[in-house]
């Protein structure tokens, strides 16, 4: 089994990517979806945010209500603190369940927004860095997300900077450009994964 940590700045690409992989076999756990996953109503991960940030972080049919507590903890590293230290290791162990069901051939690629904030590189066989400028970042928040061009610019500052991720990187993704030039390139990563999969076997 070879594990791959993906990863990319907020509005590189890197959704687009892991769609591709998985289209090509590889068995993707994607870190966001868990962590929606972990604070679903009446997991324990729900009530321990609710203990911590109390009833205002819920919405009136009783789930969370993710762009209020958004709004909390992304002005306070402190709160953001308090959030990850219930959330992260809900979402490791689930990551860990998940993985172990993968054959010992597989390609295992976790979809890891904050892998390099959290230093989680030594995780993994190797890392996949989805690549994007910063403007091209700024444009598909606004353009293609709707984000209002401050709140765009508040999530990037609050994400590791692109020469961070960069250092980090085994193998990058340059996401620069258009989505056509875009699968070329993930199907040369995923040949290259595939090697090294079958070498570890």
């Amino acid at each position: 089994m070879l594990k791959v940590g993906l990863t990319g700045g907020i509005g590189a690409g890197k959704s687009e990517v892991s769609r591709l992989l998985v289209s090509y076999g590889a068995v993707l756990i994607d870190a966001d979806r868990i962590a929606r996953e972990v604070v679903e109503p009446g997991t324990p991960g729900l009530a321990a945010v609710v203990a911590a940030f109390g009833d205002g972080v819920l919405t009136g049919d009783g789930t969370l209500d993710r762009p209020k507590l958004g709004s909390v903890v992304f002005a306070d590293p402190e709160r953001l603190a308090v959030l990850n230290a219930i959330v992260h290791p809900l979402v490791g162990a689930r990551s860990a369940e998940l993985e172990s069901a993968a054959g010992p051939g597989d390609v295992v690629v976790h979809d890891v927004p904050l892998l390099t904030e959290n230093g989680l590189a030594p995780l993994y066989d190797l890392v996949v860095v989805v690549d994007a400028s910063p403007a091209t970042q700024l444009d598909r928040l606004v353009r293609l997300r709707g984000m209002a061009e401050q709140e765009a610019k508040a999530r990037m500052a609050a994400q590791a900077t692109r020469a961070a991720r960069l250092e980090i990187a085994d193998l990058v993704i340059d996401n620069d450009g258009p989505l056509e030039a875009l699968e070329p390139q993930v199907r040369k990563v995923w040949e290259e994964l595939e090697r090294r999969a079958a070498e570890a076997v």
